[in-house]
């Protein structure tokens, strides 16, 4: 497991032996099971009630983040709604093998900010990066914030960064007080080394008796963990950030707007979001594209333990939220992956594409299908309606790897470099919206209407 997350660029990994690709395999399924997880915090709950602890809730920020920006407009609503003591630390940014795209994520991270802070009730003032001198003074005024100060202090501070207003901060500086250089840099390396200890990688999280929740895309799974526990003040209202529904209607286009998908085969949050999307196309009528890439694994771009858990983790969660089924993982890298994608251009001429691939993405992460062997890739080909003996005919025939490059360069292009993403074109095929993450389902289904809306 330890080396299959953490060289995951090489050959070794690209084709895993049957022992490594079934302990993996084993590794996430049991880690996606939600009675491994009721157990878990029931045994984090008896322990701190057996140590007579308050509710702890760690908070890690970093300054130049746009989702931490959004994180950091919530902090203080949070501790007077939940009965929960809040630690606040200053982080770098992921590094090493944690983060395939370091200046494309801080990009994305400003892009994303500024279409979800609306949407959330937030504010998100601007797209541009922020000067390093003035990213500086703002860790410098938090550096020397403690946990409640730290708190009501991040969100006007990361006001006057994102405005690029040096004025503010300096004033800020003043009432608020700042730390030197020193102490700045000691702070954010506790921090860093807080979040290290406690397996993660990323800013804009929340840290509550081991599971972590990104920014406020996840606090909704924090907020009934916590009201589950009878920590909230105000029980039976609606959620600090409640997670917003997909809404298909009720206007309906006629094909002028095109939904892009760009999946991947070995991707847990392509499992959980692929048939939704096609669905979402479906209900509102636009011209939809599927775009599969290859893994990114596959293509060179390593992982780490701590973030492969962490995101088979999650999409556990996020599946069960949605109801999708999840949780039946066979590692499908390598071989299958490669198998499945040599079929799909001959299924498509079958008009089977999609179902191919949803047939594949089931088999892998929801029903435990081997598909690294005959027999298991049978039952995909089946499963998405195509004849077995015909396929056999198409296994392993070349084209396909150039059809998936080229959709990886597109996607690139739009600024976008995980699975899936998603890209929304009017009808001349100018971008509208192009996102990254299943969690933006219900943006793209919500920026839908309002087009069609705007035609009337």
């Amino acid at each position: 497991m330890a080396q299959q997350f953490q060289d995951q660029g090489g050959a070794a990994t690209s084709n895993p032996s049957r022992f490594m690709r079934w302990s993996v395999s084993k590794l996430m399924t049991r880690a996606s099971d939600p009675a491994n997880l009721v157990k878990k915090r029931e045994k984090a709950e008896k322990k701190r009630l057996d140590a007579g602890l308050p509710h702890t809730v760690e908070y890690f920020h970093q300054v130049e983040d746009g989702y931490s920006h959004l994180a950091a407009q919530v902090l203080t609503k949070l501790v007077a709604r939940y009965d929960i003591q809040l630690v606040c630390h200053l982080v770098t940014g992921p590094t090493g093998r944690n983060v395939a795209e370091p200046e494309l994520l801080l990009q994305l991270s400003r892009y994303d900010s500024a279409r979800v802070a609306p949407e959330y009730g937030l504010a998100f003032p601007g797209q541009d990066a922020p000067g390093s001198e003035l990213v500086s003074l703002a860790e410098r005024i938090l550096a020397a914030q403690e946990d409640a100060a730290f708190a009501a202090a991040a969100a006007p501070v990361g006001e006057a960064l994102w405005r690029g207003d040096r004025a503010a901060l300096e004033r800020l500086a003043q009432e608020l007080g700042s730390a030197d250089a020193t102490t700045t840099s000691a702070r954010i390396e506790a921090g860093s080394a807080r979040r290290t200890e406690l397996r993660h990688y990323s800013g804009a999280m929340f840290y509550y008796a081991s599971e972590w929740y990104w920014g406020v895309d996840r606090l909704y799974h924090l907020e009934k963990r916590l009201a589950a526990l009878d920590a909230d003040r105000e029980p039976g209202t609606e959620m600090l950030v409640p997670r917003p529904p997909i809404e298909t209607g009720p206007l309906r286009d006629d094909g002028s707007l095109t939904l892009e998908i760009y999946p991947s085969l070995r991707s847990p949050y392509t499992s959980i979001s692929f048939d939704r999307a096609v669905h979402l196309a479906e209900e509102t009528g636009v011209r939809l594209v599927v775009r599969p890439v290859l893994p990114m694994v596959m293509r060179g771009v390593p992982a780490t333990r701590q973030k492969g858990m962490y995101i088979f983790t999650d999409t556990a969660r996020e599946a069960r939220e949605a109801g999708v089924p999840y949780g039946r993982f066979y590692d499908p890298i390598g071989e299958p992956a490669r198998q499945a994608y040599s079929l799909y251009p001959w299924a498509c001429e079958q008009g089977r594409g999609n179902e191919l691939l949803s047939a594949f993405l089931k088999c892998a992460f929801a029903e435990g299908v081997n598909t690294n062997t005959r027999r298991g890739l049978r039952k995909v080909v089946e499963k998405a309606g195509l004849d077995w003996a015909e396929a056999q005919q198409h296994l392993g025939e070349p084209g396909w790897e150039d059809i998936l490059e080229n959709n990886r360069l597109a996607m690139y292009e739009s600024g976008l470099w995980g699975v899936p993403s998603f890209r929304l074109l009017d009808s001349g095929g100018e971008e509208i919206l192009a996102l990254w993450g299943q969690d933006r389902l219900w943006l793209f289904a919500r920026a839908i209407q309002r087009q069609l809306a705007a035609r009337t």
